[in-house]
């Protein structure tokens, strides 16, 4: 799969609600106007979902909703498994996954990159996916922290940039008007505990991120 650059000139970004749980929560985020879902399947995570249950939700989606697999270190197999038992389209890798891993697989890839300064850009570099995941760097997990990284260290990334880290109603608006980028990404800002969404949040995260110009 080629690399594919972000287009800087496009008017809508696409909107990923991640962390789904529950039918409930992926009905509320899909009538809100979510492009995509995110489901995570590392049992480290308060979101994780067990796949029989990502099926039952996954069934439900309208055909142009996107569900998402977010893996941490698993195998080849076990993410092609997984994605093959439960419809999930897209692989989203957030853990020390290589170049080379994410072109054994047999779907579109997402590789999420922490964000502590501007190394992020030449580790990318080296990553032949179909767009790249920026998330706050901390040293005790993959992912989740619920907190911003500095924006401004995504200016001139020639990459598809799939925003997250602490995105939430209040800040996302800002976040895509300083970025730009392809994609926003969100799970515990929109959240009223782990693993169980706010619907109000997830209307006001959507309706902030269209918003924006």
């Amino acid at each position: 799969m080629s690399y594919l650059p972000a287009d800087r000139t496009m008017n809508t970004v696409k909107i990923k609600i991640c962390g789904i749980t529950n039918a409930a929560d992926a009905a509320a985020a899909v009538h809100a106007g979510a492009d995509a879902l995110g489901f995570i399947f590392y049992a480290g995570s308060p979101r994780c979902v067990e796949p029989e249950r990502a099926a039952e939700i996954v069934a439900g989606l309208p055909p142009l909703v996107v569900p998402v697999g977010v893996f941490v270190n698993a195998t080849v197999d076990e993410v092609d498994e997984v994605c093959g038992n439960t419809g999930i389209q897209v692989a989203q890798l957030h853990g020390d996954e290589s170049p080379g891993f994410c072109s054994k697989l047999d779907r579109p890839v997402i590789k999420a990159l922490r964000v502590r300064d501007e190394s992020w850009k030449s580790d990318a570099a080296a990553y032949a996916v179909g767009a790249v995941l920026l998330d706050t760097f901390a040293e005790d997990r993959y992912g989740g922290t619920g907190v911003p990284f500095d924006w401004r260290l995504v200016e001139g990334s020639p990459h598809r940039i799939i925003l997250s880290g602490g995105l939430n109603p209040r800040n996302v608006a800002g976040a895509v008007r300083s970025v730009r980028p392809y994609a926003v990404d969100t799970g515990s800002g929109v959240e009223r505990e782990p693993g169980l969404k706010d619907h109000g949040k997830i209307r006001a995260f959507v309706g902030a991120a269209r918003g924006a110009t």
